[in-house]
């Protein structure tokens, strides 16, 4: 694998457009699936999302919490849920929100982005509110890997607006204060520094749902960097409003999509990929 994770998925927004589905097997979408409510039951989940994902979009987002409740079987079909979306060439975005210092943060990293090791993603999810510098060390395993990561920076949630929109003013603010998730964003953009392609492999979350002028995350923050973007869907925030939200870094996002198309079932979610799919290669192409 010789390109980077930002170079693959600068490929894949292109050929497939912005759309993420994403893959969460919460007990009331296995119910509405005919599904059990167990191990067996979330690999079939996934597996059947990913077989109508194939040529359709081109990433997944398998939230690591609705297999992690089953335990080892819970991670056994993970596994297998993972392994069958790369196999297939779907860019996998493990959604596992790691966060922590030194070696407990080693060890994460090498779970989710070591070649080879039984969950390897191609992208994992991390929270930087231990500091950024915590991730240091796994964002450049990432790179070194050919992997990527999104670091939380505005996240969707109402309750953590206080916190991510919170001013810094220390020595190290852009301009006379910053606020604490264009801090993250700067932070980790550094990582980017030197990355082939015009898209750098680390990346930030950020919701479509949150005013990104009140987190500071303004075009030139953002530039240059993956956006995973939830909030698409059931959440509120439509295709058509992605240019609107996104402007220049529009090309950038990675919209997910979860409950608004998993929740029409198994007949039918093949057809609603296609029509969610087409509606932001629309926004964006129109």
């Amino acid at each position: 694998m010789s390109e980077s994770f930002g170079q693959r998925l600068s490929a894949a927004l292109d050929e497939h457009g912005p759309l993420c589905v994403g893959i969460d097997p919460h007990a009331a979408l296995l119910s509405v699936w005919g599904l059990d409510a167990t191990a067996e039951g979330v690999r079939t989940f996934g597996l059947r999302v990913v077989e109508a994902a194939i040529g359709r979009v081109g990433v997944v987002k398998p939230q690591v919490a609705f297999y992690e409740r089953y335990g080892s079987k819970g991670f056994a079909a993970l596994e297998d849920v993972m392994a069958a979306a790369r196999a297939a060439g779907l860019l996998v975005v493990a959604d596992a929100k790691r966060g922590d210092i030194g070696t407990t943060m080693e060890g994460y990293a090498h779970a989710w982005l070591e070649p080879g090791s039984p969950l390897e993603a191609d992208a994992v999810t991390l929270t930087p509110y231990l500091g950024a510098d915590s991730l240091r060390d796994t964002l450049s395993l990432a790179v070194r890997h050919r992997k990527g990561a999104f670091v939380l920076t505005a996240t969707s949630n109402p309750e953590a607006r206080a916190l991510q929109s919170a001013i810094v003013d220390d020595v190290l603010a852009v301009g006379d204060h910053e606020h604490v998730a264009a801090r993250v964003a700067h932070d980790v953009n550094e990582a980017n520094i030197g990355a082939p392609g015009a898209l750098g492999s680390i990346g930030v979350v950020v919701g479509a749902t949150v005013d990104r002028a009140a987190f500071g995350l303004g075009d030139v923050a953002l530039a240059g960097m993956p956006i995973l973007a939830p909030g698409f869907g059931a959440q509120g925030a439509a295709p058509a409003d992605l240019r609107r939200l996104f402007g220049y870094v529009s090309k950038a996002v990675v919209a997910n999509e979860s409950r608004s198309i998993l929740a029409v079932g198994p007949d039918r979610l093949a057809a609603r990929i296609d029509e969610r799919a087409a509606l932001y290669r629309e926004t964006l192409n129109g």
